[in-house]
């Protein structure tokens, strides 16, 4: 887990498109912050202060100090509203956390030791990656930035899934919380595959193609009819 990321926001009390509208206009990002024992309280963070700290993948999945009025609230960053085409924040949501309290977040998939595929280097095949992106629970503690995958060993044909996944310790994947009681957990649908060594475009289709081809008879031996037509039925 890095150190938290912090962000300094300011208390508005204005509301509804019209002051929004006048935030932007004056570089801040309209936000919110919920969650907790306390009410929903609204906020404006300074976009350029944003916008950088959001070029940090792990402002995504790591505890943020809210500055405000002096205190520090601990948050997630739950929502973020972007403009469709302009590199601008539209509104953004913070949900408070409680530090003894597990939390749902999603977190990347990192990708280790893709260089040394075998299944790519020694067996000419394609290294895919399926999910990028996994839903954990976790004390905020113990939040990772990310959780890694080893390709290492991975050769053509074969897949590895979310339980070949390390975790750190207190970690667990959403997806895989009800698999104690699952006999035969290779094939749960629940246990998605996350990587693959699958063969390349070309030699899929040379395959495909080589699989449609008929093969042509082979020609008589005395370079006439066949030995089928040259059953006459004569004694």
């Amino acid at each position: 887990m890095s150190d938290n990321i912090s962000l300094n926001v300011e208390p508005r009390s204005d509301s509804g498109k019209g002051a929004s509208r006048r935030l932007r206009n004056q570089g801040l990002v309209p936000a919110i912050l919920y969650g907790g024992k306390f009410d929903p309280v609204k906020i404006s963070i300074a976009h350029n202060e944003f916008i950088h700290e959001l070029e940090k993948e792990t402002i995504y999945t790591q505890v943020i100090n809210l500055k405000m009025d002096g205190k520090v609230q601990e948050v997630i960053l739950r929502d973020l509203q972007r403009h469709p085409y302009k590199n601008k924040i539209l509104h953004a949501d913070f949900f408070r956390i409680d530090e003894n309290k597990p939390i749902k977040i999603v977190v990347p998939v990192h990708v280790e030791n893709a260089e040394t595929c075998v299944g790519v280097k020694l067996d000419g095949g394609m290294l895919t990656q399926i999910v990028t992106e996994i839903e954990i629970i976790s004390l905020p503690k113990n939040l990772p930035e990310y959780l890694s995958i080893d390709a290492a060993d991975l050769h053509l044909g074969e897949a590895l899934h979310l339980t070949d996944i390390e975790l750190p310790e207190g970690v667990e994947i959403v997806a895989l919380t009800h698999l104690e009681d699952v006999e035969d957990i290779e094939h749960d649908d629940h246990n998605a595959a996350v990587l693959s060594v699958v063969k390349t475009r070309s030699e899929a289709e040379i395959e495909a193609d080589t699989e449609g081809e008929v093969e042509a008879p082979e020609p008589a031996e005395d370079g006439g009819e066949s030995a089928a037509e040259d059953d006459s039925g004569e004694d």
